[in-house]
Parts: structure tokens; sequence; C-alpha cells
């Protein structure tokens, strides 16, 4: 059984804030939890906040390997100029490198991708739609459903309509645009 993080948790919270707001988050707590000890266990009051701590080396971790805006301008302008087949060929090598077994798919989902034991599908082939619906979304929902499938990931370039966007959080799909598609393309488009 494999344990997640509420997303609305205070750590998951913080893990999606600047590094730095957990990190002073943490000298606020363990200062005032060592001036509320007594004089003995002030020294026992320094650790209360540790979990911040940690929250925060972890938070910075992340966010030093981010993308930073220049290279997601530039991937966005990258993907967005790519056939369908290119396009599909940096996804597939993108998954490969990270050490997914991928195969391509018909009908909601264009790939099927697994690694240690999870599988997944992906839709990617409407990358380029300035505005996403939900009909996109249910497909790839009942692509999952008839796989088997742990996850679901969609990509696009564009936006997601409201409608849309409530639908992937109740399904649980992810979606994968700006960072989030930087990130699994890196090193898969062409520097400038």
């Amino acid at each position: 059984m494999k344990l997640k993080m509420s997303e609305n948790s205070l750590f998951a919270i913080l893990l999606r804030k600047p590094w730095w707001i957990s990190i002073a988050i943490a000298a606020v707590v363990s200062l005032a939890a060592s001036m509320l000890f007594p004089r003995a266990y002030a020294v026992y009051g320094v650790s209360a906040g540790f979990p911040f701590f940690v929250i925060g080396l972890i938070a910075a971790v992340k966010q030093w390997r981010a993308p930073g805006a220049a290279l997601v301008a530039h991937t966005l302008e990258s993907v967005t100029a790519m056939s369908w087949r290119d396009f599909a060929n940096a996804i597939e090598a993108a998954y490969r490198r990270d050490g997914y077994e991928v195969k391509r798919r018909d009908g909601g989902a264009d790939f099927e991708i697994a690694k240690d034991g999870r599988k997944a599908v992906v839709s990617g082939k409407r990358w380029k739609a300035a505005n996403t619906g939900v009909e996109p979304l249910r497909e790839l929902s009942a692509a999952a459903e008839s796989c088997g499938a742990h996850d679901k990931f969609y990509i696009t370039v564009g936006q997601l309509s409201d409608n849309a966007r409530r639908y992937a959080d109740e399904q649980g799909i992810r979606v994968l645009r700006e960072t989030g598609l930087a990130e699994l393309l890196r090193g898969m488009v062409r520097a400038k």
C-alpha cells in the first residue's frame, strides 16, 4: 500500500510554496517552543520546528530542479511547432528515458505506460488545443478503466475549461502543461 499525502494538508501546501516559507516557519516554531518550555527542557523545544525544516529542504530541492521560465517558454514554443508524429516520438522517448515501458494506443489514450507495477494512460493528441473541454478527459478515464490503469495523464499547452478542471480533479487526472510538460520533455526539445 502506497501512502499519499492529502493535497490540502499543511505539509502538502507548504511543498507548493517557496522553500523559504517553511524554513521561516521552522525558525519561528523552534524559537517559540524553546521559549515556552521550562528552562531545563528549552533545548528540546528547538526540535519542534524540525518537520517544517525538512519540508523546506524538500521544497528547495524540487524548486531548484524545476525548469525556469525561459525553458518552459522555449518548450511550449517548440512543441506547438511539432507535428503529432514528432510530438508523440518525443513523449515516448521521454517516458522511456524515465524508465517506463511504453505502448502506443488508439482511442481515449495515446500511450499506456508502466513502471514498478503501476500502469498509467497518457493522452496528448490534442496538445495544441487552445481550450480543452470535458470530453477528452472522459475518453481518457474510460481508457484507463478499460485497461486497469492506476494513473491518468493529460498533456496540453492550452487551458482547461472550468468543467474540465473540476472533472480532472474529481477523476484524479494529472494535467501536464507548462512546467510539467517542460519537466517531462527535458532534453527532448532542441535548445535555442
